[in-house]
């Protein structure tokens, strides 16, 4: 199972939440059926660059046998305990298609979905050409907050430059298809990406929404 959270702190937290992103992997690795894990930063996916960053909302993108045991572990409890607000989403794979960090972390299960689709992508951007790829990223998220059927989308990241995705929500599988497969800006973005070769690594999964607690 795939289990997303994203936790709004308080401001005078920023210093722990900072601790948090070095030292949670040590604490993640002791639970039993976790598989993959990553800490995130979150944005508002506009321009991909710092400017971006939100430094109260922070979030654990996780694959674990048993979502209680990382709703109990000590990272979690913390993180709740120093927030204003927490957001979980517990989600199957429908397909999942690339690698992060050399591995492909979302085992699919090819099923259909009738209710909400979540999208997850994660690139690798080679250092040389982030700047080309920031100037050609407002025409796709300026497409992607109008798109109709967006319920929710956030940028997120390991780190600031370099390593960049997306986690949006959608109201069907269609809307998602339109805005991938409809939508010039998007289009035009996959044409980029394939002349200029921006990416070093990058993974697009889909989901099935299968619970929602919370908001941020």
């Amino acid at each position: 199972m795939t289990v997303v959270y994203f936790w709004r702190i308080r401001k005078s937290a920023i210093p722990l939440a900072l601790m948090h992103m070095a030292l949670d992997r040590f604490q993640l690795k002791r639970i039993p059926g976790l598989t993959f894990f990553k800490s995130i930063g979150t944005g508002s996916g506009e321009k991909f660059t710092p400017s971006d960053a939100d430094p109260l909302v922070w979030g654990l993108i996780a694959v674990v046998d048993d979502p209680s045991l990382l709703d109990l572990s000590p990272v979690v409890t913390s993180w709740k305990k120093n927030s204003e607000s927490e957001m979980r989403l517990i989600l199957e794979p429908i397909s999942s298609h690339g690698a992060w960090a050399g591995v492909n972390p979302f085992i699919s299960s090819e099923k259909k979905s009738n209710g909400k689709i979540v999208a997850i992508t994660r690139a690798r951007i080679k250092w040389s050409k982030n700047l080309l790829f920031w100037r050609a990223v407002p025409a796709v998220t300026e497409s992607l907050h109008s798109q109709p059927g967006l319920v929710r989308a956030l940028g997120i990241g390991e780190a600031p430059i370099g390593l960049q995705g997306t986690l949006s929500i959608w109201d069907s599988a269609d809307s998602l298809r339109n805005f991938a497969y409809k939508g010039a800006a998007h289009a035009g973005a996959i044409a980029a990406t394939e002349k200029h070769q921006w990416y070093s690594e990058e993974l697009f999964a889909r989901f099935s929404l299968i619970e929602m607690r919370g908001s941020i």
